[in-house]
């Protein structure tokens, strides 16, 4: 709302004859009308259009919509007060709804995302907000990652960086940050103020599927719009399994259900090959590598998911084939080549 809470009249209400349940496959609750329960709430007073319009907007994002209701606060007074609900059939109900719980999963990513959310009010609408919001999830997903990422470096962003000015300058499936700052240079001294920006992503799973008995890769295929854009005038690229880890999966977890989805393939294990920015001059994407281990038999043709506007055929080469083909030049794709480094330094080892 863009004041502190300090400065909020909030009191604890329930809504009677309303239950709070958790929104099926989704990380946030919705109310709805059940006779005999009660909605526990808080009742937030004193709020005046800037603040209600930017709640408004945070909620449009979900669906959510406002209704006048009566709640009752603990000294048993009824109060008129809006409430949000959902405005279509959307959602569904899932298991009734556990603050404690979702906090401790998902109550730092999902402030994150309203950070981000919020720093759009203005000049997004709510419908905007409401197609970007998975992928605004995932990217406050991949910042909890990315702030536990420390390899023994002394040096302090908090002494070491001074920021001047930063804004989000755009939002859609990808975000656009833009910032003014400087940052302690290899002398000791403070550099001059830079103007840079990033393209913000989430972090991804790439997996070079591996069958050591017949000493086969399997590699997948689609049309890369990018690619496309840069002209080249070959966007359908050869590259490993590959995909976005989704907010409250491990890194492992999503590259077994991005096997299953892109190639059909249950892998048996996975091989660890490595983490690392993919282009760190320009993105914030990371990305995970992984060969995995499975039996590679079968190839598809229509691989990936529709809602994601995937079309993945698959095929399966020899080893020998493969690595030809790498010390040709055929393939475009930086990950690909990176796992196929790794898979010919350890290739003997995975075999046996």
């Amino acid at each position: 709302m863009g004041r502190n809470a300090d400065d909020l009249s909030a009191t604890q209400a329930v809504l009677p004859d309303h239950a709070v349940y958790s929104v099926q496959d989704q990380p946030f609750p919705m109310i709805v009308a059940e006779q005999g329960a009660s909605a526990e709430g808080v009742l937030v007073q004193g709020l005046g259009d800037p603040e209600r319009a930017r709640l408004a907007f945070y909620e449009g994002g979900f669906e959510y919509d406002l209704r006048l209701q009566t709640v009752t606060t603990d000294d048993g007074k009824k109060h008129q007060a809006l409430v949000f609900f959902p405005v279509s059939n959307a959602w569904k109900t899932d298991a009734r709804w556990d603050l404690k719980a979702w906090n401790n999963d998902w109550g730092a990513v999902s402030m994150l995302a309203a950070e981000e959310v919020m720093a759009h009010y203005g000049r997004v609408d709510a419908t905007a907000i409401s197609r970007s919001f998975p992928a605004i999830r995932t990217r406050a997903w991949a910042r909890l990652a990315a702030r536990q990422r420390t390899t023994g470096d002394i040096r302090s962003t908090e002494e070491d960086v001074v920021v001047h000015h930063r804004t989000r300058a755009y939002v859609n499936y990808f975000g656009m940050d833009e910032i003014e700052l400087q940052h302690r240079q290899h002398d000791g001294s403070m550099g001059p103020v830079l103007h840079r920006s990033g393209l913000m992503q989430g972090a991804a799973v790439i997996v070079l599927p591996y069958d050591p008995v017949r000493d086969t890769v399997l590699l997948v295929e689609q049309f890369r719009a990018p690619v496309f854009l840069i002209d080249d005038p070959e966007p359908w690229m050869w590259e490993p399994v590959a995909g976005m880890i989704d907010p409250g999966e491990k890194p492992e977890q999503a590259a077994h259900r991005e096997a299953m989805e892109e190639a059909q393939l249950s892998l048996t294990s996975l091989e660890y090959a490595g983490g690392a920015y993919s282009s760190s001059g320009s993105s914030t994407e990371y990305i995970y590598l992984y060969v995995g281990l499975g039996d590679l038999t079968d190839t598809v043709e229509s691989g990936g998911l529709d809602s994601e506007g995937e079309d993945i055929r698959s095929k399966i080469l020899p080893f020998d084939d493969f690595m030809a083909k790498v010390d040709a030049h055929v393939f475009k794709d930086l990950p690909l080549l990176s796992l196929a480094h790794w898979l010919a330094r350890n290739r003997e080892r995975l075999r046996a």
